[in-house]
């Protein structure tokens, strides 16, 4: 293998072919402008393009593919929320998962791994058994466990009944898993392309030209580009782009911190959130421990880390599994999250025409990737707003019909 790496490496023909858009000048006029090439970007630009025909697409993004919150992720992936509304779309949405790398020809390194949510009190045990209830109802696997079956899931777990919030029992969510979040956005990307999509990375949408109350032209760097409509998707910087078109939107923006540690041989299979403590921990498949939290106690467009941040992790890991004291860290990363009142995000239809939202996603955007993708595709095709994201509308929040996900983060993912 390392010979035909520097073979292949020196060589002047290289065999391979571009995976994603080589660098070109932006056309005058596109029949859909996507706005990020983050994970919903260029999966809503594939969807549109395998399944809809419409492969006359830009999809526009400021730094390089997946370069957002996309890459700084910690790759969980679950469907145990707590509102009716929010299980039915996360169901799909890992259910589209476990396709993908069949669906692409290429390895998103899937992985269903179950996740466990640990309770210390008796009203966290009631609001599991709620969830559960719900989630089984809609066909979600998720089910309560006591200490004993904790102990069979997690041995290394500190279980003992002397700890500062002694564990008593749990939300097994035997769907979850993990995948590669890098390997996601290529594989969307590397799909979308071949189907005729061009993705123009470090290009930065600078203004957006509206008229009559619909969107006519994206202002970038590079120069302006007409479009027959637009959707952002863009994550942190959600609000700022949306204040372009004179839409304000319900929304604070939040630092998501995270890191990792050296690897070590396998020893953790499922993820493990405590909310108690404000952390969540999982094993990738190179050994490293990833570890995170909750987002920062206040709103800042900063995805810089804090020595407050890795000590308060640090602190809350080490009462769940002691012998991580002795692991050195690699390094430390942040994200800057999007949040909406209710905890769950602003999809479909703007107050302008023919601009469509894709925003709100706080700290799991990540795990509806395939789903937002292909109901945002549905809606920009049709012009009809998809059953499954009608709950999700912008409106929601003047008809006081939110839905409220608040209860369901654990740990802030």
């Amino acid at each position: 293998m390392p010979f035909a790496l520097l073979k292949y490496g020196f060589s002047k023909k290289y065999p391979a072919r571009h995976s994603f858009t080589p660098r070109k000048d932006l056309n005058q006029h596109y029949d859909v402008v996507i706005i990020g090439g983050g994970g919903h970007g260029v999966a809503t630009a594939y969807y549109l393009a395998r399944y809809h025909g419409i492969t006359n697409i830009a999809v526009l993004e400021k730094g390089y593919l997946g370069g957002g919150n996309t890459g700084r992720n910690t790759a969980v992936l679950r469907a145990n929320y707590l509102t009716e509304e929010g299980v039915k779309f996360y169901r799909e949405s890992l259910q589209l998962y476990r396709g993908l790398s069949n669906e692409f020809d290429f390895n998103i390194m899937w992985e269903n791994r179950g996740q466990l949510t640990l309770a210390t009190t008796d009203a966290a045990m009631r609001s599991f058994r709620w969830r559960a209830e719900v989630n089984k109802h809609l066909g979600v696997g998720s089910e309560l466990v006591d200490c004993q079956q904790i102990k069979e899931l997690v041995p290394l777990l500190n279980l003992s009944e002397n700890g500062r919030y002694p564990i008593i029992g749990g939300l097994w969510h035997y769907d979850g898993g993990t995948a590669r979040h890098d390997a996601v956005a290529w594989g969307y990307a590397k799909a979308a392309c071949e189907r005729g999509v061009e993705l123009h990375q470090l290009t930065e949408v600078t203004g957006l030209k509206i008229t009559n109350n619909r969107i006519k032209a994206v202002q970038t760097n590079r120069g302006i580009v007409e479009c027959g409509c637009a959707v952002q998707a863009v994550a942190g910087t959600s609000s700022l782009l949306a204040g372009m078109a004179g839409i304000k939107l319900p929304i604070h923006t939040y630092p998501l911190q995270a890191m990792v540690t050296q690897p070590y041989k396998p020893v953790l299979g499922p993820l493990v959130s405590a909310p108690h403590v404000h952390v969540y921990i999982q094993q990738t498949s190179r050994g490293e421990f990833v570890i995170g939290g909750g987002s920062d106690p206040y709103p800042l467009y900063s995805t810089r880390s804090t020595l407050e941040m890795k000590e308060s992790l640090s602190s809350a890991i080490q009462e769940l599994f002691p012998f991580i004291g002795n692991a050195r860290l690699l390094r430390q990363w942040a994200g800057i999250t999007d949040m909406t009142p209710d905890y769950s995000p602003i999809m479909g239809l703007s107050p302008v025409d023919n601009y469509y939202l894709d925003a709100g996603w706080g700290t799991w955007g990540f795990k509806a990737t395939p789903i937002c993708g292909k109901t945002m595709s549905e809606l920009v095709a049709t012009g009809k707003v998809p059953d499954l994201i009608k709950p999700f509308g912008l409106d929601r929040f003047y008809r006081f019909e939110q839905v409220n996900e608040a209860g369901a983060t654990a740990a802030s993912h």
